[in-house]
């Protein structure tokens, strides 16, 4: 028997699963499956209310539910719900007997779920963003004339993202498929990255001669992800969606090549504080680049105010250049100038925003790109 949540409580995290069926589950026909089955069982949905208010969000729920049952599997069980992920090497496709594996499934492994959901975050350490962070960072050091770069990944992980400049890229043409512009790999080790450059965009974007040295990097975090903890980085495959194997395959490739790297990564409360000590210990010859993606979401609206603050004067007083890739309605609320992009609309539509110095004590605003929140595609802006 299961204790009753406030019926309040359950009716509310229930719309978020409808919520989720409607707007987010595109790319994922067996999470739509199991976000509507969650949406009309309470006693399922209530199991998201252990979690901190700011990460009761169902891709928390459904990372405790894949990481459990592939620590399952991995131990040799073999419970009916893997067939349906293909993480778990299931083939099967969502069908009508998917609601009574997920509910068996469920009440086998309650308590754990809830301590998973209670204890963890969903820290999904997505490299696909590199494909539009690096062409950014590119345009940066041509209007700097500066290469040598300085990076700090606020909202870090596991830190895959700080090896942006060891990742491939091949940019392609969305309508026909032709390669645009191709970067390789630095070592035959490191993932390559494809991505959708949209029409209208700018393909010189891509195509740029830019090479930024990155002399110095870090990443922070409240709960940084150590790659050689492999219960860990179990998590952090748990967070991505089952039956994307390419995007498995990559996040497995970057995580062995960021085994043999050791970038710093710190454990910080507060993250504008880390930033400032940061800066303390750079070179003085390098541009300051602090970047976030799909973090500041997390941050309650005091804590975003003070954050955004406090970079907005480190942009102005100390030359850093600030890269945000978060949602166009977040991004529209600490930039109220920021333009409308083509791309909005689309789902998982991200803005990337660059702050820079404008030489006269302010700061100078630059809406980058729109892209997919895993960079599968990318509008460049300007």
């Amino acid at each position: 028997m299961t204790a009753h949540a406030d019926p309040a409580i359950s009716a509310r995290l229930q719309a978020r699963f409808a919520d989720f069926v409607q707007h987010a589950a595109l790319d994922d026909p067996l999470y739509a499956a199991i976000a509507a089955a969650v949406a009309a069982h309470p006693d399922w949905a209530a199991l998201l209310a252990a979690a901190p208010v700011n990460q009761q969000l169902p891709m928390l729920w459904f990372a405790a539910l894949q990481d459990r049952l592939l620590e399952r599997v991995a131990a040799g069980e073999r419970p009916p719900l893997a067939r349906y992920y293909a993480s778990a090497g299931g083939t099967s496709a969502p069908d009508d007997a998917l609601a009574a594996h997920l509910g068996a499934f469920i009440d086998a492994h309650r308590a754990e779920l809830r301590a998973r959901i209670a204890s963890g975050s969903t820290q999904t350490n997505e490299i696909g963003r590199c494909a539009v962070l690096w062409p950014v960072l590119q345009s940066l050091v041509e209007a700097t004339g500066n290469a040598r770069i300085a990076l700090l990944d606020v909202g870090c992980s596991a830190g895959l993202n700080l090896g942006v400049d060891r990742w491939g890229y091949r940019y392609v043409d969305d309508a026909s498929g032709a390669t645009i512009a191709a970067t390789p790999a630095r070592d035959a080790a490191a993932p390559e990255i494809a991505c959708r450059v949209l029409a209208g965009a700018r393909a010189d974007f891509v195509r740029s001669g830019a090479v930024p040295d990155i002399v110095a990097r870090a990443g922070i975090d409240l709960k940084p992800v150590a790659v050689d903890d492999a219960r860990a980085v179990r998590w952090l495959r748990a967070c991505l969606w089952p039956h994307d194997t390419e995007r498995r395959q990559r996040f497995d490739a970057a995580v062995a090549v960021a085994r043999t790297q050791h970038w710093p990564l710190r454990a910080v409360a507060a993250a504008a504080a880390a930033i400032v000590d940061w800066l303390e210990d750079l070179p003085p010859d390098v541009t300051p680049v602090v970047f976030n993606s799909w973090v500041l979401t997390y941050f309650d609206a005091p804590l975003l105010r003070r954050h955004v603050q406090t970079l907005l004067d480190l942009v102005a007083r100390r030359g850093v250049a600030w890269i945000s890739a978060e949602s166009p309605r977040l991004s529209r609320g600490f930039w109220p100038g920021k333009p409308a992009s083509a791309a909005d609309d689309r789902p998982n539509a991200t803005s990337w925003t660059l702050a820079c110095p404008d030489g006269h004590g302010g700061i100078a605003w630059r809406l980058a790109a729109t892209s997919h929140a895993h960079g599968r595609w990318m509008l460049c802006e300007g």
